[in-house]
């Protein structure tokens, strides 16, 4: 199936099932907003433990905080995005289309890396155990050609985008010959600046109101009560302050489902530190956030370590987590190392010190900060994307069949136990209830008593339970169950006594936090 025939069936198994909902649907939709459903909440809840859980609870000099949305308009010109938080816009004159300009390059270069991946393919089926993939991308003229075209067209897009050469961007285009996804024109405007931040008023009447911003990031919010914190916390350096919260991006172009919406979700850490330890710092939160993922399950290969080619203008260090989406690697986590760039910003805009006295040493300074900011509607779409499976299934009469399974993390699945009585009578419902009613303080659960148990099982494996039990006349007699794993579609009789340490086992998060500590 190809890959944007898969993102389809992503997107509608997400509705289907409860998980993304398009926002105002019954009014044709809200363009780049959604919502989450009943199995989405769930999951997006279960992440945030997750996070919250790694990084607040595991560590001792992490704590939280929860900043408003609406922020003092003067935080973002200390920050610099009134001035400096634009994309490059452009327009296609035939169709009418809006994109970044920056993106069109970008996914013109993915073109050639395509062809280097088929090289490396046919490559690898060509000579099998003996291929070597080192050698041949340095020896390859397929390969080089292409790389070269990769390193002309990049080194050129980051020259552009640091001198903020908007003409230079629309010449790339031009000499690329990239056309309109849709229409297949070159018939483009000129590329011109367009500020991303969303822009409201505050005040009770219009005369009198003031104009403010939802806010672009959740950083800033920690950087302006970093004092707050470490002085009510007596917080010794190096500590870090946590949150997640709602951001807002009025993007040229939000595309690709969840991935790049207008309003988000964040899970950002500020990590302050000495001048002149924040690289330790830095590579230590890289490996820590890269075992983060990988601690889920989800198949390493998906993910990869990009270094920025063009550094923010707060970073003197930055790499992304790129993950494998159906439309290729993209952006998940970024870890940055930030100098003092914001503190010092704030300090200087606010008139009040941010500084930090190290009582060893006896100096005061502004602390250096290194980020990690990790999107969490990004985190929810990589999971979904990687565990949604068709499996084949052979049958006892030798038959094929096949079924759709969703293989969440089992501590991260919205429902971690289905009950199910076999039929809806006999005493069975009844028996089922009592069996939630003591399992529910500890997992999710659901009930289901319609279609045939095939089908429920079907449906709980489209859903991602973990585990699904089934009460019969037998439990009756024994008090005994039918518990079926969702991954092996094993089953085996069990006491209703041993229920709770079963799944208990499978589903508890620390299962998840071992793998990192």
């Amino acid at each position: 199936m190809a890959q944007d025939d898969l993102f389809k069936k992503l997107i509608a198994h997400a509705k289907e099932y409860g998980y993304i909902f398009q926002s105002s649907e019954i009014y044709d939709g809200l363009s780049a907003v959604y919502d989450y459903g009943q199995m989405g909440v769930e999951l997006k809840n279960n992440i945030k433990k997750f996070w919250w859980d790694a990084m607040v609870k595991m560590h001792e000099n992490i704590v939280g905080i929860d900043a408003a949305i609406f922020m003092h308009p003067e935080i973002w010109n200390a920050s610099g995005h009134t001035s400096a938080f634009n994309d490059p816009l452009i327009d296609n004159k035939d169709s009418k289309k809006r994109y970044r300009a920056d993106d069109l390059i970008e996914e013109h270069i993915q073109k050639y890396q395509a062809k280097i991946n088929k090289d490396i393919a046919k490559g690898r089926k060509k000579f099998g155990d003996d291929f070597d993939e080192k050698q041949f991308l340095e020896t390859n003229p397929n390969v080089l050609r292409n790389k070269s075209k990769i390193d002309e067209i990049q080194g050129r897009l980051v020259k552009a985008l640091e001198a903020d050469d908007l003409n230079e961007i629309k010449q790339i285009i031009v000499d690329c010959e990239i056309a309109d996804p849709v229409s297949g024109s070159k018939n483009w405007t000129d590329v011109r600046q367009f500020n991303l931040m969303f822009e409201t008023q505050l005040g009770s009447v219009a005369d009198g109101a003031s104009k403010i911003y939802l806010r672009p990031e959740t950083a800033q919010g920690i950087f302006v009560n970093y004092l707050n914190v470490q002085k009510t916390g007596r917080m010794k350096l190096p500590f870090g302050i946590a949150q997640i919260g709602k951001a807002f991006r009025n993007e040229i172009v939000a595309r690709q489902f969840i991935f790049r919406m207008r309003e988000f979700e964040q899970m950002e850490m500020q990590f302050f530190v000495k001048p002149g330890t924040e690289m330790e710092w830095f590579e230590h939160w890289k490996e820590m956030r890269i075992n983060w993922h990988k601690a889920m399950g989800l198949p390493e290969e998906k993910y990869r370590f990009h270094k920025h080619d063009k550094l923010a203008h707060y970073a003197n260090a930055a790499y992304d987590i790129e993950f494998e989406f159906p439309f290729g690697f993209k952006e998940l986590e970024g870890i940055h190392s930030r100098t003092d760039f914001d503190l010092a910003q704030h300090q200087k805009f606010s008139g009040k010190k941010l500084q930090y006295f190290d009582p060893e040493s006896g100096e005061s300074f502004v602390p250096y900060v290194v980020e990690t900011s990790i999107g969490l509607d990004r985190t929810f779409l990589s999971i979904l994307s990687a565990c949604l499976k068709d499996e084949e299934i052979k049958k006892e009469n030798g038959e094929s069949d096949t079924r759709v399974v969703l293989q969440i993390p089992p501590a991260l699945a919205p429902i971690k136990l289905a009950v199910l009585p076999l039929v809806k009578k006999d005493g069975l419902p009844k028996k089922a209830r009592a069996i939630i009613d003591e399992l529910k303080f500890d997992f999710t659960c659901q009930y289901d008593e319609k279609d045939s148990i095939g089908r429920r099982y079907r449906r709980q494996d489209a859903i991602g339970t973990p585990y699904c039990i089934t009460i019969d006349h037998q439990t009756l007699e024994d008090n005994t169950v039918t518990i079926r794993n969702r991954d092996t579609m094993g089953q085996e009789r069990i006491k209703i006594d041993e229920l709770a340490g079963i799944v208990d086992d499978k589903v508890n998060m620390k299962k998840l936090l071992k793998k990192i500590f």
